[in-house]
């Protein structure tokens, strides 16, 4: 096949490059209606699909420099404040009752008497190399717990997350679609109740009807089968109180975006001209509406990681949360930073595949 190019031949060098790409097409058969060939596809698409590729590339690439500092820095201020915080770490593991020079001895073996900046830096070296330290709460290798509690959180969250995605936006679609209806009204005063009320309130209430008046379900989730309920029976409590809670707050953000596409001049033109109205909300409406929900619901992957430390304590679930708060209390540092590096990790790639969530289903921000 042929190439044909535009007629200005004269145009400085520069422009004419520019311009290129923009009046380039694979000459074929053309069509009646679009001026454009049949055979073969505009330059200008191959174009914009790489300039896309390319601003993806560059966001990825920022961003994630962007999370490397954002690891260090939290690092050194968590190595930091756990240090001047109040409570000495050598007297936590012998006890109250240990002596002062028993304190002492620990401490030096420990290595607590260096400076600070020593401390930390050593501690980077050994980040580096895998060596993440042990842990003095649970007397094992940070490695051997924190992934096995990050694994229990991770499955949790999955369960919740599946659950979450589809009720919110089953009912926020519901009740954005008809304004001010019965069932919209049903639908914001549900949202707006569950969430509402606090965690542990909420787990405490499920617990007392379905474990105290019912003798349903199990009032713990330990992970480990025994005393006539399993494992799967332990999770129900736990996921129901975190689908409850997070949902509410999701189907009030996909029901307020709906609301706003609706009023849009094209949905009332379609409506106007006789489609059906199915169509206009899956066609039209539909996706305009997740543009901005997407990032929300994305942003519950961080909270369903970090933040379920309520419901894992209620339930005495083996947890990431439950976990963090034992090695603070206890002043583990060592579990307690490689764990908040984990949490601002989580934190930021969640925040890094929203946005670019949000570039994908709006091209008006790629450029």
């Amino acid at each position: 096949m042929a190439v044909e190019t535009s007629p200005n031949v004269g145009a400085p060098a520069d422009e004419e490059q520019s311009k290129s790409v923009l009046t380039q097409s694979v000459v074929g058969p053309r069509d009646r209606v679009t001026g454009l060939p049949r055979g073969g596809r505009p330059l200008t698409v191959l174009a914009d699909g790489g300039r896309v590729q390319l601003t993806v590339a560059r966001f990825v690439v920022k961003h994630l420099a962007f999370l490397l500092l954002t690891l260090l820095v939290v690092s050194f201020l968590v190595f930091t404040l756990n240090e001047f915080s109040p409570g000495d770490v050598a007297r936590k593991v012998l006890g109250a009752y240990a002596t002062q020079e028993q304190v002492d001895i620990l401490t030096r073996d420990l290595g607590l008497d260096r400076p600070v900046l020593v401390r930390y830096v050593e501690f980077l070296g050994k980040l580096g190399r895998g060596d993440l330290g042990t842990s003095t709460r649970f007397k094992v290798p940070v490695k051997d717990i924190i992934w096995s509690r990050l694994g229990n959180t991770a499955f949790l969250a999955a369960l919740a997350f599946a659950c979450i995605v589809p009720l919110s936006m089953l009912l926020g679609i519901a009740a954005g679609m008809r304004e001010s209806s019965a069932l919209d009204r049903a639908i914001l005063m549900f949202s707006t109740v569950v969430a509402s009320v606090p965690e542990f309130a909420l787990g405490v209430f499920l617990a007392s009807v379905f474990v105290v008046a019912l003798g349903w379900l199990p009032g713990t989730a330990t992970m480990v089968a025994g005393g006539g309920w399993s494992v799967g029976s332990q999770l129900v409590l736990p996921v129901a109180v975190i689908v409850l809670f997070d949902a509410g707050y999701v189907i009030s953000m996909i029901r307020a975006s709906m609301i706003e596409v609706m009023q849009r001049p094209y949905i009332r033109t379609a409506i106007l001209k006789g489609m059906a109205f199915r169509r206009v909300i899956v066609r039209h409406a539909l996706r305009n509406a997740m543009i901005n929900p997407i990032t929300v619901i994305l942003l519950q992957i961080n909270y369903l990681i970090s933040g379920v430390v309520v419901v894992e304590t209620v339930f005495a679930y083996p947890g990431f949360g439950r976990m963090m708060l034992e090695a603070a209390l206890f002043k583990d540092i060592a579990l307690v930073e490689v764990g908040a590096l984990v949490a601002v990790g989580v934190a930021v790639l969640t925040q890094i595949a929203g946005d670019l969530a949000y570039m994908l289903l709006d091209p008006r921000i790629r450029t």
